[in-house]
């Protein structure tokens, strides 16, 4: 479904402002109608232009004046075929946007006054896999940027099973670093450096072949990617890449020197996770 590029639509910045833009379920269905026929309702069934009948007890579908067939604003959506209202998918969405701990479903049935667990577990869980691409594309491969490739452990605390003995998962980072202009706001921020696009994946161990095969399925050949001195990335020069390593990234000032955006996805993604999962360390 092609919609309107995000520049081109209003974004709430606070919750009253969320609350002025979206009062009712009928100013969200406004919402999606302007995101998917930006010039105007056109039928996707006989292509007739022009203002559709509305229903008022059902603000999600328009009905073509010529065809009378009707049309749902959430077709193609996470919302298509959900009994939810409106407003409560634009509270979701909009929550699990602008919140950097992330919410757990019992917080969010609690904060929007949900009878059910079940129906806030669901709309969670549809909109987080919505927020994925199914078909990424490489990231890098833009001579002024780099990337920056670094690992971290995630995990549940375990207990009462011996010490070294843990039950985390490894995951690898790259992420795009990209620079402000001189004089724009924040350029003083990082040294002006801020993130572009992520791409995070669980891997098997260290070795070269997972960081390795990691980086190769997640940035594009050519690309100039800065890690850490460890021994599993060594052979990303001879894999048609530019590579540069960083000896002593165990120094906080180092890696904040050389690695600055990569840490602060991880903490990123660990604050996110302890905000929906609480046993995770």
């Amino acid at each position: 479904m092609d919609v309107l590029d995000r520049a081109d639509l209003p974004f709430p910045h606070s919750l009253p402002e969320f609350q002025r833009l979206f009062p009712d379920d009928a100013a969200c269905a406004a919402y999606l109608e302007k995101a998917r026929w930006g010039d105007g309702f056109a039928c996707p069934h006989c292509g007739t232009t022009g203002e559709p009948f509305y229903f008022e007890n059902r603000p999600g579908v328009l009905r073509c004046r010529k065809c009378r067939k009707n049309t749902g604003l959430t077709v193609g959506t996470v919302m298509e075929r959900s009994h939810t209202p409106l407003n409560v998918w634009f509270w979701a969405a909009y929550l699990v946007a602008s919140q950097t701990p992330g919410m757990s479903a019992v917080q969010f049935q609690r904060q929007l006054g949900l009878s059910r667990y079940e129906t806030a577990f669901q709309i969670l869980h549809k909109l987080r896999s919505g927020m994925v691409r199914p078909n990424q594309d490489r990231i890098g491969g833009q001579p002024k940027n780099h990337v920056e490739v670094d690992e971290t452990w995630v995990g549940g605390r375990t207990r009462g099973e011996g010490r070294g003995v843990h039950h985390k998962v490894l995951v690898s980072c790259a992420i795009e670093v990209r620079h402000r202009k001189p004089g724009t706001k924040l350029d003083n921020r990082k040294n002006g450096r801020y993130a572009g696009r992520v791409r995070l994946a669980v891997v098997f161990d260290r070795s070269a072949e997972s960081l390795c095969g990691f980086v190769e399925s997640a940035v594009a050949p050519g690309s100039l990617i800065v890690t850490d001195d460890w021994s599993g990335y060594a052979g990303l020069g001879k894999r048609g890449y530019e590579h540069f390593a960083v000896a002593e990234c165990g120094d906080p000032e180092v890696a904040e020197q050389y690695l600055p955006i990569i840490h602060l996805v991880f903490a990123n993604l660990k604050t996110w996770l302890i905000g929906i999962h609480h046993g995770v360390s």
